[in-house]
């Protein structure tokens, strides 16, 4: 069974980080803030000092962090992966950015002898505890068949998409559907709330039809009970979409409903509110139409 190593211990990657120890990996870990680690190692992880320290311990490195700076940072920076790789290491983003940004990483990667899958996921909290996350992954296809039992405990849809980068693209394709969704879930029940409807009955009745939708069946509930923690954060979604926009304009690519979005996405930014879930998109709505979803 391959050693693991597992940097990102965030809202999802601690939950992914627990669920390889329970299917018997030996896991090693690191995050910044040195604390999340204590959960992790009282189950049986193993704490590293660093990245490298991750990689010299590890056949199968996973990064579950926020951003392209972060990965570049945990990889390529001071004390990073990759000076502790030897060849033959695999390493494993989970993250979601840039596409741009993975070709750069795996191709420093590549001249250690080390192989890199991009390999980001959907499904929230609740995919990530339950390990029924939805994984697409772009890489070396030797690399991923390696590591598909190492997804299987994770996800429960892995699809192998293509050459690298060809994960993270997907990725950007889903949270352009996932945007939009969500925006769509708050101006429909922001209308049932200024109609004086039940917001309750209503989801009862528009998770029964064509309307239904994971967005809408998990985050209409928590809209609807002002629970706005996250499973999601609205900075990580922002994020997203900013990727998705900015290589839509590199193709030259109209993405007129997601721009929109984003505006109004940020909007939660400029409340201060970015560290709360996406369902927090509803406080947008609330201000523009003076009623609140209750």
């Amino acid at each position: 069974m391959e050693k693991i190593g597992f940097i990102g211990l965030g809202v999802m990657g601690m939950l992914m980080a627990k669920n390889l120890l329970k299917a018997g990996y030996p896991v090693t870990v690191w995050n910044r803030t040195a604390s999340k680690m204590k959960e992790p190692v009282s189950l049986g992880a193993v704490a590293a000092n660093s990245p490298k320290e991750v990689a010299e311990k590890s056949d199968v490195v996973i990064i579950m962090v926020g951003d392209s700076p972060d990965v570049e940072a945990v990889v390529l920076g001071p004390s990073g992966v990759i000076e502790g790789a030897k060849p033959g290491l695999i390493v494993v983003d989970m993250s979601s950015i840039s596409p741009v940004a993975t070709r750069r990483i795996a191709e420093a990667l590549a001249e250690r002898g080390v192989k890199m899958l991009d390999a980001p996921v959907s499904g929230g909290d609740v995919g990530a505890r339950e390990a029924t996350l939805s994984i697409m992954v772009g890489g070396p296809k030797e690399a991923y068949e390696k590591c598909l039992p190492i997804f299987k405990a994770l996800g429960k849809q892995i699809t192998y998409m293509g050459e690298t980068g060809s994960g993270q693209a997907t990725k950007l394709c889903n949270q352009v559907i996932c945007a939009l969704h969500i925006q769509a879930v708050c101006e429909g029940l922001i209308l049932g709330a200024k109609l004086g409807l039940d917001l309750e009955q209503l989801l009862q009745v528009v998770t029964a039809g064509y309307a239904n939708s994971r967005i809408l069946s998990h985050l209409g509930p928590k809209i609807v009970s002002r629970d706005f923690r996250p499973g999601f954060k609205m900075r990580h979604q922002l994020k997203d979409l900013k990727n998705a926009l900015t290589t839509a304009a590199s193709l030259k690519l109209p993405l007129p409903c997601t721009a929109l979005v984003d505006q109004l996405f940020r909007s939660v930014e400029a409340m201060g509110l970015e560290e709360q879930g996406t369902q927090a998109a509803i406080l947008v709505m609330e201000k523009l139409a003076e009623q609140k979803a209750e």
